[in-house]
């Protein structure tokens, strides 16, 4: 048996919560896309309702499309955009791995060996690591409404109540494409305005819908 996390809206907040399934072991895309599809029955069992895996793997078309590793922003892969935004005690950013690929920029090895993360910086802007995800939940909502126009992402959304990325270890990482999923549904289905551009405004409305999860 596995466990693992998804997200739904409830009453205007971003919520999380686990479901167990029969895991299928390898690294076999096949294998993956199995345990994505025993994650979607075991949330269909206990809840009635439809999710979509937000990855690479996925089964759906658009699932794939809202991968962080094929979304872009200005231009750039959305993986690379994040990890060339990070700020560490002894160095960064790295703007090299806008350059590279997605998991080229994920492994670099200077992320590991420059001390503790600080902060990101994101063009003119720089981002404090509280409240925890806001940066990357605003790249990845950024990119994915620059990427589709709001009716195509509502079409998607509206159909799926919750919302899985199988490689995703809370252990190991506190962002996942998931949650920004979920996040991105709520801000458009809650139709509330601000400008997107305005960074006190965003910090305001991830607290309010994500708060501590």
């Amino acid at each position: 048996m596995a466990t693992r996390p998804a997200w739904t809206i409830y009453r205007g907040h971003v919520i999380r919560s686990e479901f167990d399934f029969e895991w299928n072991g390898g690294f076999a895309v096949s294998q993956k896309q199995k345990n994505i599809a025993a994650l979607q029955n075991a949330i269909m069992k206990k809840r009635g309702e439809n999710a979509l895996e937000i990855s690479t793997k996925s089964l759906d078309e658009m699932g794939r499309s809202l991968s962080a590793f094929n979304l872009r922003l200005d231009g750039v892969l959305l993986e690379c955009v994040f990890q060339s935004s990070k700020v560490f005690e002894k160095g960064g950013p790295y703007r090299d791995l806008l350059d590279v690929s997605p998991k080229e920029a994920k492994r670099d090895e200077r992320l590991k060996t420059s001390g503790k993360l600080t902060a990101f910086e994101y063009g003119s802007q720089r981002w404090d690591l509280e409240p925890k995800t806001a940066f990357y939940d605003y790249i990845y909502v950024k990119s994915a409404l620059s990427t589709f126009t709001v009716g195509q992402l509502r079409e998607t959304l509206d159909q799926n109540v919750w919302f899985t990325d199988i490689e995703f270890n809370p252990n190991k990482s506190i962002n996942s494409q998931a949650r920004s999923v979920a996040l991105l549904k709520a801000l458009i289905t809650l139709g509330e305005p601000f400008d997107l551009d305005d960074h006190d405004s965003w910090i305001a409305f991830h607290k309010k819908t994500v708060g501590t999860e």
